[in-house]
């Protein structure tokens, strides 16, 4: 089948390459000159392991391609994909739809026989319905079907999840739709995968129903295990006590610094807005979103705390920048509540990141950004995992104890075992254990 993807960031780029992979004919559009004429040059813009095989293969077979302007692609298109943005708006939290409104206005001038229009941006309910407005209104002659088909890709891991996912949720009650979305999905049928048609707006609420239960699971056992540090008993064993039960899971039950990233952050709030607007307030969610702020504004207190509740001159080695590890994404990473708080206490800041220093020194200001973890331990009073890399998994611990000024670790990710670290020497801080 052809297809025309617009826009070309994370969501966009991963499903445009997977369908490729597929075997249909994929075009993805975008407005960025620079990012265009990167991805030509065969440079992907984000980092996700695989991206760059996954995406050369597929340019190599003729079935990927990129356009500036995508007017051939989609008069083309069996199937045009909207995968552009939907950030908080300023102010008020709304998802800011904007970009999706402007790409229903460019598809609605190209579109050639049925051609069915799928979103595939996170966004509220109801979105269907104005996109399907505004093409109607520009071409009332036009044969198409407005489809809502959320994405549920986990960064690092999004090729695995896009092709074997748990599901895949199809929101049209259009019979044509429905047959080019199966068709479009095919190969998934060897891996038996479930499809689910709902009506457009079910479908758009499963995405941020999705989300914001996750959200809140991580929000749980983040309050579970500072009730376990009061009461001297342990997140770990906890979660997987509560983990084994199969209505419970154990996934999304790692206690840490809060959530962040590109969806969870922004998706809880609008869903906040657009429940509050339908006089149908979700409080969990907004509880959740409470909690999760002020956890990550308080983390930097842990770090206090590990030097004696005095920052002021000490030096304070990160290891991890961005919200997860593999991934470049620093969107709403607890590192961005961290820092300014660790420097605003008088601490001296040396970072290091696998992948997200480049993105972290647009956002940061005043980190020392070293070329590997040992670097930045050199001479730092304290040593803070945040995000948890593999590399960080197994530091020599040794060295890293003489390369710092004193044995001190604040572990916010439960990386290493308290029994073995007191055992090395160090004076050990994680999250939710004695």
């Amino acid at each position: 089948m052809r297809v025309a993807m617009i826009g070309t960031g994370y969501v966009g780029l991963v499903s445009g390459a997977c369908f490729a992979d597929f075997g249909h004919e994929v075009t993805c559009v975008d407005k960025d000159p620079s990012k265009i004429e990167r991805l030509e040059k065969g440079e992907i813009p984000i980092f996700e392991p695989g991206l760059d095989d996954l995406v050369a293969s597929n340019v190599r077979a003729g079935r990927l391609s990129f356009a500036l302007d995508g007017a051939e692609a989609i008069r083309a298109a069996d199937a045009v994909f909207i995968a552009v943005g939907t950030p908080s708006r300023r102010g008020d939290g709304h998802a800011d739809l904007s970009y999706v409104h402007a790409a229903a206005e460019e598809i609605a001038g190209l579109i050639e026989g049925f051609t069915v229009i799928v979103t595939k941006s996170t966004v509220p309910v109801g979105t269907g319905d104005e996109i399907e407005r505004i093409v109607r209104e520009k071409r009332p002659d036009a044969e198409f079907a407005v489809v809502s088909n959320p994405e549920f890709l986990r960064e690092g891991a999004a090729i695995e999840d896009f092709k074997r996912p748990d599901r895949v949720v199809v929101g049209t009650d259009e019979e044509r739709a429905q047959t080019v979305m199966r068709e479009l999905y095919r190969p998934l049928n060897l891996n038996e995968t479930p499809i689910l048609f709902t009506g457009r707006r079910t479908s758009e609420l499963i995405k941020y129903a999705a989300n914001a239960f996750l959200a809140m699971k991580i929000t749980f056992i983040n309050e579970m295990a500072d009730l376990c540090e009061a009461v001297g008993a342990d997140v770990q064993q906890v979660a997987r006590g509560i983990g084994l039960d199969n209505r419970i899971g154990a996934k999304f039950l790692h206690a840490g610094p809060g959530y962040g990233g590109s969806c969870f952050p922004k998706d809880t709030l609008a869903l906040v807005r657009t429940a509050t607007d339908a006089g149908s307030p979700v409080r969990l969610i907004e509880t959740t979103v409470e909690v999760n702020d002020t956890r990550k504004k308080a983390m930097a207190k842990r770090v206090g705390a590990a030097l004696d509740g005095d920052l002021n001159g000490k030096t304070v080695a990160l290891l991890g920048l961005t919200f997860k590890p593999n991934t470049d994404d620093m969107r709403d990473a607890p590192s961005l509540d961290v820092v300014p708080a660790l420097i605003a206490a008088g601490a001296v800041v040396q970072a290091y990141d696998p992948e997200g220093m480049h993105e972290a020194g647009k956002l940061l200001e005043g980190v020392q950004f070293k070329d590997g973890p040992y670097e930045a331990v050199t001479g730092a009073d304290v040593v803070v995992i945040l995000t948890e890399w593999d590399q960080f998994r197994a530091l020599d611990l040794d060295r890293v104890k003489l390369l710092l000024k004193q044995p001190v670790m604040v572990d916010l990710r439960n990386v290493y075992r308290p029994d073995d670290m007191r055992a090395r020497g160090f004076r050990y801080a994680s999250i939710g254990r004695a």
